[in-house]
This record gives C-alpha cells, sequence and structure tokens, in this order.
C-alpha cells in the first residue's frame, strides 16, 4: 500500500490531477478540498489511498491525513464506495462532515449526491461512535499543518511512542519554540520522554 506521493503537479482539475515523480505521471483522484488546497501549486504532497480491482489500480490522495482517515471510514460504510466518499468530502469541508455524523444531522448528509436517507443514516449509526472516539485527538482537521509538526510526529510514533501523547509533548515544544527544525524537535521531544 502506498503512503503518499510528493512531485510535480503537471495538470489539476477539480476531480483530479496528474502528479509526475521519478519520471512516471500518476492520475490521482481528489476530493474539492484537496483541490483548494492544492489550487496554484507547482509541487504537493498527497496521502494516498489505494483501490484495487480487476479492472483497475486506482488512487484517491488527500492534501491532510485527517481527510483521508475520514474518507477511509467513510468507505468502511455499507453502501458507500470510494466514489460517494469523495463526492461527500467534495460537497462538504470534513469538518463539516463530521459534525453531521457526530450531531445526527441527517438532513446534511441525504442531500449530498449518491445519499439517501437509509444510507444518511447507516453512516451516522456506523460512525458516530468512531468519530466520536478520534474527535478528541487523532481526527484533527488543520487548514495550515506545520510541517515540522508533522514529520516529528511520525517520527517519533514509528520509534513507537503514543502518538496522543507525542502530539500534546511537540505542541508544547512548538508553542515555546516555533522556529524549531525537525531535528533539533525531535531531539528534544525525545529528552522529554
Amino acid at each position: 500500500m502506498f503512503e503518499y506521493i510528493k512531485g510535480s503537479v503537471i495538470n489539476l482539475s477539480p476531480a483530479g490531477l496528474v502528479i509526475e515523480t521519478g519520471d512516471i505521471g500518476y492520475f490521482v483522484h481528489i476530493s474539492l478540498t484537496t483541490y483548494t488546497q492544492l489550487h496554484g501549486s507547482d509541487k504537493a504532497k498527497l496521502f494516498l489511498h489505494q483501490v484495487i480491482r480487476e479492472d483497475a489500480h486506482i488512487l484517491y490522495g488527500f492534501f491532510e491525513q485527517a481527510e483521508r482517515e475520514l474518507f477511509r471510514m467513510l468507505i468502511s460504510v455499507n453502501g458507500i464506495g470510494a466514489n460517494t466518499a469523495i463526492m461527500m468530502l467534495s460537497s462538504h469541508k470534513p469538518e463539516e462532515l463530521q459534525n453531521a455524523i457526530l450531531g445526527e444531522n441527517v438532513g446534511l448528509l441525504k442531500n449530498i449526491k449518491g445519499i439517501g436517507i437509509k444510507t444518511a443514516q447507516r453512516v451516522i449509526i456506523d460512525l458516530k461512535d468512531k468519530i466520536g472516539k478520534t474527535a478528541a485527538g487523532d481526527l484533527t482537521f488543520r487548514s495550515n499543518e506545520n510541517p515540522v509538526r508533522s514529520e516529528a510526529v511520525a517520527a517519533l510514533e514509528m520509534l513507537g511512542f503514543n502518538k496522543k501523547a507525542v502530539e500534546k509533548l511537540v505542541d508544547q515544544i512548538l508553542t515555546e519554540q516555533p522556529a524549531m527544525t525537525v531535528e533539533n524537535l525531535i531531539k528534544l521531544a525525545l529528552k522529554s520522554f
């Protein structure tokens, strides 16, 4: 499974983009939320979800890991495929979808193309507890994610530290010293554990 792709944006449209890396151009399906964040960029890093079928290998890309996580939750619901999940993420911002599910707002969900009342109810029933558990920490949406923070959290998590504890410590360090490099941030965090 691919984790992310980083490269030059060759062609960008609201439904997808061609990103070139290693002299290969990949077509990646995206949501309008991701399109908005990439608009005008020459370079991009997208977090990927790959769907393998008999007739196709399809890549879905997301500007933020949290959006990809919500996409994966949505496709886990019976009756919601990848294209419907992308449609949902294009119709509303991830935070709005999260709040609609937590607030049991069937009306907002059923107004999305391809979602009927029964599917909207199933989304709420299946995901309310999952999103409720992650709303406190894991599924946070940041429009301007700090790349230093992201890399430091990922590195410390790979070393086996608890994600929530790492995020809390990294945020605390960055609040005190916002201009810190990734290397120094990781070193300081390791000393604090």
